[in-house]
């Protein structure tokens, strides 16, 4: 016996047999696996063939155009790693053909299209799927994929069965191909108000990504801001009436008499001493400090304002926009339980209250 010769494929299936499976699009490691040699995947995919090359080692099992999902796990299936495994992998389940995805996801405007962005448009009508891969994997963009590189490659999120970029990363990473602040801004406008992602978190990945020196940036974060702020404040206005809460003053100053201004607040329950702050941080470029986050200066700003003011005896409550978005009732329960609580405590000093 001829201990030499090598050993057949493991249950090889027909190449038609593959191409009428559940999975249209395979790598050639993965055709290796199901018995079809390189050399029969070539022949399969010369011209008139049945069967396509869609991207380097990547083959696509029919002769028509290919679908949006087809060219959506191309690129993922020619940019993440195989799996490695000692042995081929049994045909017979459709899961045996399931893609498994690893250092790979989708980001940019395929990314935000597969979030449910409107302002992004249809996967049908992208050439290319932007794909974040980490820095040292050895990989050029070819065909539909373009490659981005990221030193810390982030958890991705799944989306109908594809790894995406979280919103973010997604949005910093289409941002960056755009020139026309209009189209930021709706992008921007849209990740924030229809509640994908919170403008803090958002402002700090287009801050990591050197993206706010770009004055189209800039202005689209500015205008960000001011609607985000509108729309919190609307929330707030909203929050107060449907749950009872007595009437604040609105949007005051406040001073020490003859003293120093104290800050701005949204809203003030003079009797009680209780002051709600909206915390809507936007990083400014002036605002930058030795060895210090743009994120860390401004907590630091609000940290030491509502230190300031409890030293006089007022009670600062905190809201988000997120929460005033996702638990309205609970930060009543909040300002309500401050309210009560103000006969237990010590009067508050007085402060000088103005309009802002």
């Amino acid at each position: 016996m001829n201990h030499d010769s090598p050993l057949p494929p493991l249950s090889p299936r027909p190449p038609h047999h593959l191409a009428a499976g559940p999975r249209r699009v395979l790598t050639t490691a993965r055709l290796r696996s199901h018995g079809v040699s390189a050399a029969e995947a070539d022949d399969q995919c010369r011209p008139g063939g049945p069967w396509q090359q869609l991207l380097p080692g990547v083959v696509l099992l029919h002769p028509g155009p290919p679908t949006s999902e087809e060219r959506l796990h191309a690129a993922l299936l020619y940019t993440a790693r195989e799996r490695s495994a000692r042995v081929p992998v049994q045909p017979g389940p459709a899961d045996s053909t399931a893609p498994h995805y690893e250092d790979a996801m989708i980001t940019g405007p395929a990314a935000l299209t597969l979030y449910g962005f409107s302002s992004t448009p249809p996967l049908s009508s992208l050439e290319t799927f932007d794909v974040l891969v980490p820095r040292l994997r050895r990989l050029r963009s070819t065909g539909c994929v373009r490659i981005v590189r990221t030193p810390v490659l982030p958890a991705p999120e799944r989306v109908a069965g594809v790894p995406v970029a979280p919103v973010p990363r997604a949005l910093a990473d289409a941002v960056a191909g755009l020139d026309d602040a209009g189209t930021v801004r709706r992008l921007l406008m849209e990740a924030v108000v229809c509640g994908h992602c919170d403008a803090t978190a958002l402002v700090r990945e287009l801050t990591a990504a050197k993206l706010l020196g770009r004055p189209h940036v800039v202005h689209a974060v500015n205008s960000l801001m001011a609607e985000g702020r509108a729309h919190a404040e609307d929330g707030l206005y909203r929050m107060v009436r449907a749950y009872g809460l007595p009437d604040p003053l609105w949007n005051v100053d406040l001073r020490l008499p003859g003293g120093p201004h104290l800050g701005g607040l949204d809203a003030y329950w003079p009797e009680q001493a209780v002051a709600l702050d909206l915390d809507i941080r936007a990083p400014r470029r002036e605002d930058r400090r030795e060895n210090l986050p743009d994120d860390d200066v401004l907590r630091s700003e609000y940290a030491r304002k509502r230190e300031h003011l409890e030293r006089l005896g007022i009670t600062v409550v905190r809201v988000t926009p997120r929460r005033l978005r996702d638990a309205a009732e609970q930060q009543a329960a909040v300002i309500r339980t401050a309210l009560m609580a103000a006969d237990d405590r010590d009067p508050a000093a007085y402060v000088v209250v103005l309009p802002r």
